[in-house]
């Protein structure tokens, strides 16, 4: 327990978080090994270690994913920001790393932003500068034993994002003598045409505010006394998003936090309230449902850790486009990978709803995924009442493929799937009468590495409903499950031995599947 607890206090310092030895380069981006355990549709990098998604940013017909990399060892170190593009967040093109450690420290998490009215000064509206606000690591200040060894530093580019000089003024962020101060996650806030920064400090959110993203001011800080607090606070995200039934605007806003997730180690909470260009509230309607249980989770799975959205998204696709780190700091850097750690969920869509509980944030995969989807099978009103073999109705079980599944329950109360090789299952269950979901990974593979791997993870869904639906993706060494359209989202990693080959269904009375379908999730080369 002592060594777990190290590990998670060295990750808190280090995680959402000169020139390296090894560039990238298109030797090594155009051979991704492809060893058993590599997704062969979720993000990864090129070689060695990869956390935080960073700088997640739609621009000129691009989306730009930037992360946590350490380009020298499949172990956490040095953090640079690594990069890569896509059209579709699925087809990805690996770029050389985009920022690199300097004197004033490391290169931890933050986000970028298109400065469309070149309110910087850094471009031009005619060529408006992509603005990087990322957060300084100065690890000699730290063993020093000093407070302020994190500030927040500014890199911008003119080119579509492929080359970026640092502010030769940074940082343009000092620190006030907080410990944990970073992160910064920015928008514009056109209501009083300002930008708004959402910067984790401490135990806490602070909101500041620019007219030109180099010179900020604090404008108030949430966090006190309201959500979970098992952990430092890290890497939040403020989102404006539309009410899905009525179109009324609310504010959002996405924290993680390590440890103090519900099933142990990393996770991200999210409150729903209003922002007024100063001060976020949370609604009395949802303060009420925290009175009730300590936080909402946006995924109960143990790996989906540091996600943030994409900025600038065009008004006319509407979406809010999330993606996660897919691991979790118990055990990331653990896991049984040999030339690379470290990969990202699907790009997901979240979605404001309202519940019979209240508001809540559903998480759907992004549409796109059938683009790289081919149907297989597909049946219809299949009668079970014990243990049903899905392997004869849908034929074999590809390595990468989606499963979906709409079941009637009739008698039954619980619903068990179970992945299958020789000798390793994972088994996804669901409790009706509890409204209960658990993920049992105990017997699914390689678990020794880390004690708490084998774990089950268990989320929360709407009890006794008559119908459940269930999405769920698996990609060799994941498995990504939404329940009921998105109510309830997990992520939890696997290692077997070899793929699963097999698929039962069970129900604990007779039960009607109405819809059942196989898609093959074609592989996607990563350039």
């Amino acid at each position: 327990m002592k060594t777990v607890m190290l590990g998670l206090v060295a990750c808190v310092l280090f995680g959402c978080s000169g020139q390296s030895s090894t560039p990238v380069t298109s030797e090594i981006i155009g051979n991704l090994d492809r060893e058993m355990h590599r997704p062969t549709f979720h993000f990864t990098p090129p070689a060695n270690w990869m956390n935080d998604p960073n700088g997640m940013v739609y621009y000129a017909g691009e989306y730009h994913l930037f992360y946590q990399y350490h380009p020298d060892s499949t172990v956490w170190g040095p953090m640079h920001w690594g990069h890569a593009v896509s059209d579709d967040m699925l087809n990805w093109q690996h770029l050389p790393v985009a920022l690199y450690p300097d004197e004033l420290g490391t290169i931890f998490s933050g986000s970028v932003v298109v400065d469309w009215n070149n309110t910087s000064g850094l471009g031009s509206k005619d060529n408006p500068p992509m603005v990087a606000l990322f957060t300084y690591h100065d690890v000699k200040g730290e063993q020093a034993g000093t407070l302020d060894f994190q500030t927040q530093g500014l890199a911008y580019s003119l080119d579509k994002g492929r080359t970026w000089t640092k502010y030769n003024q940074n940082p343009v962020m000092k620190n006030p003598g907080l410990k944990d101060y970073r992160d910064p996650k920015v928008s514009w806030y056109a209501p009083q045409q300002k930008w708004i920064m959402a910067l984790a400090q401490g135990d806490h959110i602070g909101f500041h505010s620019s007219k030109n993203l180099i010179d900020w001011q604090e404008e108030s800080t949430f966090g006190e006394k309201i959500g979970a607090h098992g952990g430092v606070w890290e890497c939040p995200d403020l989102l404006e998003m539309t009410i899905a039934s009525t179109g009324e605007t609310k504010h959002v806003l996405l924290v993680s936090l390590v440890p103090g997730a519900p099933n142990g180690g990393s996770g991200t909470q999210y409150f729903v309230g209003d922002f007024d260009g100063s001060k976020f509230i949370v609604d009395p309607d949802f303060s009420e449902r925290l009175a009730q249980q300590e936080a909402l989770w946006l995924d109960y799975g143990t790996d989906n850790y540091a996600g943030v959205t994409f900025s600038d998204v065009p008004d006319a696709d509407g979406r809010t486009l999330f993606m996660g780190w897919m691991s979790n700091w118990l055990y990331a850097r653990d896991v049984p990978t040999k030339k690379w750690r470290g990969s990202m969920t699907l790009p997901r869509n979240l979605v404001l709803q309202e519940t019979a509980l209240g508001l809540q944030l559903f998480s759907k995969p992004v549409s796109e995924l059938d683009n790289i989807s081919q149907r297989v099978a597909e049946h219809n009103n299949v009668e079970v009442n014990s243990t049903t073999d899905l392997s004869t109705l849908l034929g074999q079980i590809e390595e990468a493929h989606r499963l979906k599944v709409t079941v009637k329950r009739q008698e039954a109360s619980t619903l068990t799937f179970n992945y299958k090789n020789q000798s390793e299952q994972l088994s996804i269950r669901l409790d009706a009468s509890a409204g209960t979901v658990t993920i049992d990974r105990a017997k699914s593979g390689a678990t020794k590495f880390e004690a708490h791997f084998a774990n089950p993870q268990v989320g929360v869904i709407s009890p006794s409903l008559d119908a459940y639906s269930f999405d769920i993706i698996y990609d060799k060494a994941s498995i990504e499950l939404f329940v009921n359209n998105g109510e309830l989202s997990m992520t939890a990693l696997a290692f077997p031995s070899t793929p699963y080959s097999e698929i039962t269904f069970s129900a604990d009375g007779q039960a009607l599947i109405e819809q059942i379908s196989m898609d093959k999730i074609i592989s996607q080369q990563v350039k």
